[in-house]
Order: structure tokens, then C-alpha cells, then sequence
């Protein structure tokens, strides 16, 4: 976990109701080729592939984490028919009821899918603004056929027949649970409490628990606490809570352990793609197992200014300060420049700009201007690794 703001996307959503399943389960998909290779870029930690729908380009992101999603404008344009209203749940456990429609049709490269079950959703929220996203292809979609990703190579790949690629050699194998949309739940324990992990490729982070999976007084493990907002869901943020890092001995993922992980709690238990980009792994809906070989073995690293900010209605906010470290912001704090580059008088491309390509990234001292209270504030700032 090598971020300088700690500040995570996690596109998921789960179906309140468990009425769905057979929604779910239409559609088709439609092959030229044995193995279909398919155009992906892995980018701010997160899977987006192109797709065209009647002939026009959108980009939609690799999501298992949720059931395949259209925006509101794309539903709008294709004027498609309401099939139900349900409520829609997300990773900070806002919920909102959203229209499921039908898709008839959908071509990613050679693959043609039809008939899938979608949900409509608001996607012109900032975070969802910025990186452009369409759409979401999600789990219920992904099933119906198998996968091989390797977000290194900016690798996805897709069959029929998991004979085509051939699993000798993948060292890891987790089996799963699927939800009703078809989203892939493992069975885990960490520091001795059993939970389930919801296998999720729109999730930018490591491993994430819930709060009551974690008690801080359990004196186990030395820990970082941090206040504010640490994550943005499909829905938006959550209210600011207090949230913690630490560093268990093992991690149990199905049977397989791993050591010197990094786990951060919130509102939902996530395995996302900071853990899977360390792998090349195939998803095998047929046999519900997940199939791993390792690429890299990179140490968790816990890295921060002790800060992590938000642009909100154009202005850049601090959203999450880490606590009793000393760290002089505060939450609400207006950042008006970071290195002497200006956030103020921003427009919606600038922000963008500016979400996606952090001015801090790949620096280690930075000087920040706040605005708190109608006074400005300069502050210089070291880069701090945490749980070392």
C-alpha cells in the first residue's frame, strides 16, 4: 500500500434485495475466436476497458465488485425500458434505488454480449467525472465466460473453454461464494476473526475490513488511526469516522496465508487491486475458484504526508488526517496551493487534472497554503512511512 494520500475509489455495489438472481442470470456472450483479447488499460489502480454500444465508443471499468451498470446517459440514449426499481447498496453502505434494465446488446473488441442485466446509475459524480467511466462491466456479465488478467501487461483476456488457459503454475487458488449478482465473497480471517472478503476489481486498495472486524484496544498489533473520509463509493462518501492501518502477522485468504500485509478498516471487507496487481489471475465462474500465479513481491509499504484531500464543488478540501502524529491540518482545511501550483480558480478539467495526477505523488517534502477560518496557513511537509 504505497500512497502518498490514502484516499480510495471503491466502485462497488451490492443488491439490496435478493430477489435479482434471475435478473442476473440472462444474457449471452458471443466469441469469434477461442481466446478473445481485449483492450485494457490499467490506470489509477483500476481496470477500464473501451466498449461500443450501437456503434458508439464508451469506457466502462472491470468491476467484480458490482453487477454491470450503464449511466444515466447512456440509458437515455439508447431510450431503454424500465424492466424494475430495486434499492442498491455501496461500499459505504449509502443505498439509493436504481433502475435495472435489459442491455441488448454490447461489442468489446471480437465479443458480442447480449441481453444483459444492468443497472442504472448516476455517473457524473466528480470522482466518476474524472476518470471518464461509462459504465461498469461487472461480475454478472463476467460470468459468463472465463478470465485471465495481468494488470502489469495490461492483460485481459477471455474464453469459453478453461482448457484455454492452462492454470499449471498458478500457485494460489481461492475458492469463492457467488452472491446473487454473481460477485465473487471469500471466506478469510484476520487476527482471528473469521469474515468474508468480497473479491473486488474496483476497489484501488489492498485489504479493507469492516470496523466491527477490528478492535484497537486488542493490543495484537501496533496500528496508525486516522480520521475523516478514506474512500469514495459509487454513491458517494460516507460520514467521517475514525479508521486504522496495521500490519497482522498472517493474513488467511480461503486457505492460503499471506504475510506482511497491510490492512485498513472501513464500512466494507474488500480484497481490491493494490493485492491483485501482484498477480496474474484467472476468474473461474464455473468451478467459483480464483487462480493465482505471482508476478511481483513488493513489501506493503504504508506512505503519507498525514493527509488526504478531496476537490469539492472545485475546491481542493482535506477530507482524512492522520492522528496523534503531529500532522498540523485539519479537516475542512481549503489547500489553496501544494509546491507553489494553485488550486484555486479551478475548473472541472483543471480538478480533474489534479485528482489524477496528485502534485505530490513523487515528491518527498511538500509546502502546503490552507485557508482555515479566514486566515492562510503555510506548512512544509516530510513524507512519513508508517508501520515500518
Amino acid at each position: 500500500m504505497n500512497k502518498s494520500l490514502l484516499l480510495f475509489f471503491i466502485f462497488y455495489l451490492t443488491i439490496v434485495s435478493a430477489q435479482g438472481k434471475r435478473f442476473f442470470e440472462s444474457g449471452d456472450a458471443i466469441l469469434k475466436n477461442p481466446v478473445e483479447k481485449i483492450n485494457l488499460t490499467f490506470a489509477n489502480e483500476l481496470p477500464l476497458i473501451k466498449v461500443s454500444i450501437n456503434g458508439k465508443p464508451y469506457q466502462f471499468l472491470f468491476d467484480t465488485g458490482a453487477p454491470t451498470v450503464i449511466s444515466n446517459a447512456v440509458y437515455s440514449e439508447l431510450n431503454l425500458k424500465e424492466k424494475h426499481k430495486r434499492k442498491v447498496g455501496d461500499s459505504q453502505k449509502n443505498k439509493q434505488k436504481q433502475v435495472f434494465t435489459i442491455l441488448p446488446e454490447m461489442t468489446v473488441d471480437q465479443i458480442v454480449f447480449k441481453n444483459i442485466g444492468a443497472v442504472v446509475v448516476d455517473l457524473e459524480g466528480h470522482e466518476f467525472g474524472c476518470l471518464k467511466i461509462d459504465g461498469i462491466i461487472g461480475a454478472n456479465q463476467m460470468a459468463k465466460l472465463f478470465w485471465r488478467i495481468n494488470y502489469s501487461e495490461n492483460l485481459l483476456e477471455a474464453t469459453k473453454d478453461l482448457k484455454q488457459f492452462s492454470t499449471e503454475g498458478y500457485e494460489t487458488i481461492f475458492s469463492f461464494k457467488p452472491k446473487p449478482q454473481k460477485t465473487p465473497i471469500l471466506e478469510s480471517q484476520i487476527l482471528d476473526k473469521k469474515m468474508n472478503l468480497t473479491f473486488d476489481t474496483g476497489f484501488t486498495g489492498s485489504i479493507k475490513i469492516a470496523e466491527n472486524n477490528y478492535d484497537p484496544k486488542n493490543g495484537k498489533v501496533k496500528f496508525v488511526e486516522t480520521y475523516g473520509v478514506n474512500s469514495v463509493g459509487a454513491f458517494g462518501t460516507g460520514k467521517p469516522v475514525s479508521s486504522y492501518h496495521f500490519r497482522p502477522d498472517e493474513v488467511i485468504v480461503t486457505t492460503q496465508k499471506f504475510e506482511n500485509e497491510i490492512v485498513m478498516t472501513g464500512s466494507s471487507n474488500l480484497l481490491g487491486n493494490e493485492f491483485l496487481k501482484k498477480f496474474q489471475f484467472i476468474i473461474d465462474w464455473g468451478n467459483n475458484k480464483v487462480y493465482l500465479h505471482r508476478i511481483k513481491s513488493v513489501p506493503a509499504k504504508l506512505e503519507s504526508f498525514g493527509f488526504a484531500y478531496r476537490f469539492i464543488d472545485l475546491k481542493a478540501k482535506v477530507v482524512l488526517v492522520f492522528q496523534g502524529n503531529d500532522v498540523p491540518l485539519k479537516i475542512d482545511d481549503e489547500i489553496l496551493s501544494i509546491n507553489g501550483i494553485s488550486f484555486e480558480n479551478l475548473n472541472q478539467e483543471s480538478s480533474c487534472q489534479y485528482l489524477l495526477n496528485r502534485v505530490e505523488k513523487s515528491t518527498n517534502s511538500i509546502t502546503v497554503k490552507v485557508k482555515r477560518e479566514g486566515r492562510i496557513l503555510d506548512f512544509m511537509l516530510a513524507k512519513k512511512e508508517y508501520l515500518n
